[in-house]
């Protein structure tokens, strides 16, 4: 049985994640709000976004596997970190970050949308910054200007200067999309990607 997979993301950087698996699959943008409610903790609202994106898709998307992922960064007083959208904000953001250990949570979930069967999953990852200068901060900004980019990196690119140590199982988590969770997942759905043609 073939499965059409859709992802529910107009992250270029998901998309290139996904790609490394090697299925087909085409990208939809969801149009949801990432509003976090009050006190939610942070696991809670990365799986409720991600499901939420999935869902969103699932009525023009019969017989489609939905694919949705968030990811939400918070600091030790649990304050979170969201995509700062401005230089400002980034140079705010990174100020914060600076010595800190920063928690990415990644919410994953994929909606079967022909039985309705979801399955999520959380992927925590940490980040242990190094003690930032303002100069180096200002000049990683200039350099690469994540204002799309929740906690204001790329981890992919120059961004991996700004950090000390890495703790977690999957470093794609901290890019946009937990790769070693959503094989497992798709395996539960009868999608091996290294048994497809």
């Amino acid at each position: 049985m073939t499965h059409t997979i859709l992802l529910a993301s107009s992250s270029p950087y998901r998309k290139q994640l996904l790609q490394r698996l090697g299925l087909p699959f085409t990208c939809a943008s969801p149009d949801i709000d990432e509003s976090p409610k009050p006190d939610e903790p942070a696991k809670t609202l990365a799986i409720r976004l991600a499901t939420q994106k999935a869902q969103a898709l699932a009525e023009k998307n019969p017989d489609t596997l939905i694919i949705g992922s968030d990811q939400v960064a918070s600091l030790p007083d649990g304050s979170l970190l969201n995509k700062p959208g401005s230089h400002e904000q980034a140079v705010a953001q990174l100020t914060q970050s600076s010595g800190q250990c920063v928690q990415f949570l990644t919410g994953l979930a994929v909606l079967d949308t022909q039985t309705g069967n979801m399955k999520t999953h959380c992927e925590p990852f940490t980040v242990h910054f190094r003690h930032l200068s303002q100069d180096e901060i200002t000049a990683y900004l200039l350099k690469e200007q994540p204002y799309d980019c929740a906690g204001s990196f790329k981890m992919e690119g120059l961004g991996i200067a700004l950090f000390s140590h890495l703790e977690g199982r999957d470093p794609n988590s901290l890019i946009g999309l937990p790769l070693i969770a959503l094989t497992d997942i798709l395996r539960g759905f009868g999608v091996n990607p290294l048994l497809q043609d």
